[in-house]
């Protein structure tokens, strides 16, 4: 069977990706090609929610108390965007590549209400974090194969794409981290308020946020709110808001040539200095140091 790497090269050399760095999406919304031709240096970044294939050399997540490493035949599951530390490895010379599905919200409940008819035992996910890892097993090898192939074919990724992003969005759900996506569809549990709550910081990171607020909102006590933000998230509210709005600052800075007080004012700091501080103390740079 060809492998999932070489299905990658083929995509790149099919659409002249061959110098790409980077990530970019492609002609199926939704569906995201990675490619990075070195190695890099642990970092702090935000992983966003969804399914990322690797096709080809690995990476390790950092953690406070562990780690995780996942490399070519695996894939990994996000439930709600996470803020990590990262570091990926080239294997062999080799370009790291792969591909990340977005999943959209209304697919996933119709298919985990699907699955509950049929499977009522079905459990979302409720003291793990929103971090999983997990091998393909061959049905989820075999979709990922016809997504990359029809990727290089416009009028088939129109006919088929939507089915078969559906089809392994369901293979994930029938696998080892499915409960990490049957608890995102469950409306009231635990999991799902705090992905709602996640929405919210990533669209209003700019306005003043309390924590009262942010529990208010998904009708959660103070102290509730808080054990479960930091099971799903591994950090704090604050702390998360805080890391969202310095990769936002850095953003501003790098994409748009912003300053470092202008960015800082934009993600919601009102001390430039205090954003210099923090800055510097995440990223291991000062603002001054990043490079437009």
């Amino acid at each position: 069977m060809t492998t999932i790497a070489t299905l990658l090269q083929q995509y790149a050399e099919h659409n002249k990706l061959l110098s790409f760095e980077g990530t970019m999406e492609t002609i199926i919304p939704g569906v995201y090609f990675h490619r990075a031709t070195k190695s890099s240096a642990r970092q702090p970044l935000i992983y966003n929610s969804g399914i990322i294939i690797v096709g080809q050399g690995h990476k390790i997540i950092h953690f406070p108390e562990h780690q995780i490493q996942y490399g070519a035949g695996d894939y990994l599951v996000l439930g709600v965007p996470v803020p990590l530390e990262c570091e990926a490895f080239t294997d062999n010379d080799l370009p790291v590549m792969g591909i990340a599905i977005d999943i959209n919200p209304a697919m996933l409940h119709k298919l985990v209400n699907q699955m509950m008819q049929h499977k009522p035992i079905l459990t979302p996910l409720t003291q793990s974090g929103a971090v999983q890892s997990a091998t393909l097993d061959l049905a989820m090898e075999q979709v990922t194969h016809r997504l990359l192939t029809v990727l290089n074919d416009p009028l088939e990724a129109e006919v088929f794409g939507d089915d078969i992003v559906k089809e392994l969005v369901y293979r994930v759900l029938c696998g080892p981290q499915g409960n990490t996506l049957i608890g995102l569809a469950m409306h009231d549990g635990h999991y799902a308020r705090i992905a709602r709550t996640l929405s919210t910081l990533h669209s209003d990171y700019a306005s003043p946020i309390t924590v009262e607020h942010l529990a208010e909102e998904v009708n959660m006590s103070v102290s509730s709110f808080h054990r479960a933000f930091k099971q799903v998230t591994f950090e704090s509210p604050l702390q998360y808001l805080k890391k969202v709005r310095l990769a936002k600052a850095k953003e501003l800075i790098t994409t748009s040539g912003s300053k470092a007080n202008e960015a800082a004012f934009k993600v919601g700091y009102t001390s430039a200095s205090q954003f210099s501080r923090e800055f510097k103390r995440h990223f291991n740079k000062a603002p001054s140091e990043i490079h437009v």
